[in-house]
Order: C-alpha cells, then structure tokens, then sequence
C-alpha cells in the first residue's frame, strides 16, 4: 500500500489500541493511520459519518466500532442493540461505497454462530440456524455485514470483508468486575483477592474449554487481513483447537500473573454456561500456516502488569 489512509472506528478500544500499537512500532511507510473514538462522532448518524469520511478521506477502513454490552443488556434491549448495530453498518458500507474505499475489514464475533450447532465451527456456518435468542439483536445485526460485504461485491465489485475473532484479551479491556469477559473479569476479582486476604473464588468447575486470542495478535492478523486477504466471505481468527484453555488454566494463569500466594477455590454450585465453542483456525493457516501466537502465559503476564500499573489511571476501565 502507497500513500494510503487506513481509518479505524473504535480505535480506542481493546483491539482498536492493540492495532496502534503494532502500526506505531512498524511504522509502515506510505501509510496514514487514523484512530477514531466516539468523541469523533455518532456513526449512527448519516451526516455525522459523511463528515468523518469527508474529514479523513480514508482509502482503507477497519470497522471496529458497535454497540454492545453483557449479557443483561443484550437481553434487556435487543430492538437497540440491533437498530444502532445495523445503521452504524449501513453507514459504514454507504461511505465506503460512495467514496470509493479500496478495502473495508469489519469485525464480527463468534455470537453469530448458530445456538444449536456441532464444532468446530467454521467460517460457512454462520447462518445455519438462529443465534442464541438472549444476544440475537446484535447477533443478527453482525450476521448482516457477511451479507452485505457479498452483496456489495457482487454489484458494485467492491473488496469488503470481515474477521470472526474468538475471545479477545489484553491491554486496554473492560476489566469492570460486573460486566467485563472472563479473563479481565478474573484479573480484577484475583487482584481485589490479593488485597483483601481473601480466597480467589471462581464461579463454576473450571472444566468448560475456550480459545482466546491476545489483542496483539488479533491486530496483527487484522493488518495483514487489510493488506492480503481478498476474499469477501469472513475468515475466523484463532488459535488452533489444540491450545483450548479450560476456565481453571485461565484462573491459574491469572494468580502466577498477580503472584497471588492464597487459595484457588471453584464454586461449583454456581453454573458453568456452555463446556466449549471451538472454532476451526484451518482456513487462516492455509493462508498463515506460520503464524506465531503469543504463548497464553506470556500474554497473560503482560496483560495483569499492564493492569496493576494502571490500576489508578485513566486508562483503565474498571
């Protein structure tokens, strides 16, 4: 890419920060990076995108930017998770259409898949049944942007496509005790733990299996995915099947991390959700077959320095 313009939408967030960070020690040339946040502008709003676009005049864009929320909130307000989602979108594609955008990468999540599914799953089972009804506003609003990215090839030719992450962590993250993922989550509740004296309690067994991804490899992948990745049908990005974590791994890995010293405990009268959600990396390492991934401890250590570094600032969501 030459004198480009690679303009991201939610580019203050957990994957928006990771992808500044790999950019500003690469320093690509003949490329302008443009990280946006909300204070930007409504990308639910028609003229407000227009003028961003008219602002930056990006020739590349990353679309990171949605609503979303935890589980009650999807349940509690699905017409607005899927209304903001869908017009956010449709602004997105318009723009990128209509100015001539020579790539656009949107970012999906593994929630599209159908409920009721076998695994691993793969990228054409997307839209194989309905998603789990509590999240189906943003659920169905995301499936929308697999449609769009074939529709706006097949008419107007234009090169969109769009990524299927698994679970995201690393700097930067929502580490709210309520309301946050399941690795910032443990991180926040191992660290109060630690403080207080107190047992670090897990809810659940431990058992159930989960692929994550560090947000600096998901950045990684996602530069390369705007660079060299043609198709407009979605592609997951994962590690493989064989480095599944179970919840107890993660809650092990997190008190080496905080070198907390007392007692791992799992409450197994509370529920476990779902034992696994594996997804099948094979298409990206036909393409990638010599991707590295950051070992899951390695990542994990950098992820809690950052956070009790950060414990007292600004920059953490908590």
């Amino acid at each position: 890419m030459s004198n480009n313009i690679v303009m991201v939408t939610g580019g203050s967030g957990l994957v928006g920060k990771a992808i500044q960070e790999v950019i500003e020690a690469e320093k690509p040339a003949g490329e302008t990076w443009v990280f946006l946040s909300s204070k930007d502008g409504n990308l639910t709003d028609p003229v407000e995108t227009a003028a961003i676009f008219e602002k930056y005049k990006p020739t590349h864009v990353i679309h990171l930017a949605a609503q979303v929320g935890g589980l009650f909130a999807n349940m509690k307000h699905k017409v607005q998770f899927w209304r903001n989602n869908i017009m956010m979108n449709d602004n997105i594609f318009q723009e990128c259409h209509k100015r001539g955008v020579q790539k656009l990468v949107s970012c999906l999540s593994t929630c599209v898949f159908p409920d009721k599914t076998t695994f691993p799953i793969d990228e054409k089972m997307i839209h194989d049944g309905p998603p789990h009804p509590s999240n189906e506003g943003y659920a169905y609003a995301k499936r929308m942007v697999d449609v769009q990215n074939r529709m706006y090839k097949s008419q107007y030719g234009m090169n969109f496509t769009a990524v299927i992450p698994t679970n995201i962590f690393g700097k930067y993250d929502n580490f709210h005790n309520e309301d946050s993922h399941v690795i910032p989550g443990l991180i926040h509740r191992g660290y109060l733990c630690k403080q207080k004296g107190e047992n670090f309690t897990i809810w659940g067994s431990g058992k159930p299996l989960r692929q994550f991804i560090f947000s600096i490899d998901l950045a990684k992948l996602m530069i390369w995915t705007l660079r060299s990745y043609e198709e407009a049908d979605p592609i997951i990005l994962s590690v493989g099947e064989e480095d599944e974590v179970s919840i107890a791994d993660v809650a092990t890995a997190v008190a080496k991390a905080l070198d907390f010293k007392g007692e791992v405990v799992f409450d197994t009268t509370k529920a476990d959700g779902q034992f696994k959600k594996t997804a099948n990396n094979a298409k990206l390492r036909t393409y990638l077959p010599d991707f590295k991934f950051t070992p899951f401890e390695e990542a994990m250590d950098i992820t809690v320095k950052w956070f009790m570094e950060n414990y007292e600032s600004n920059n953490l969501r908590k």
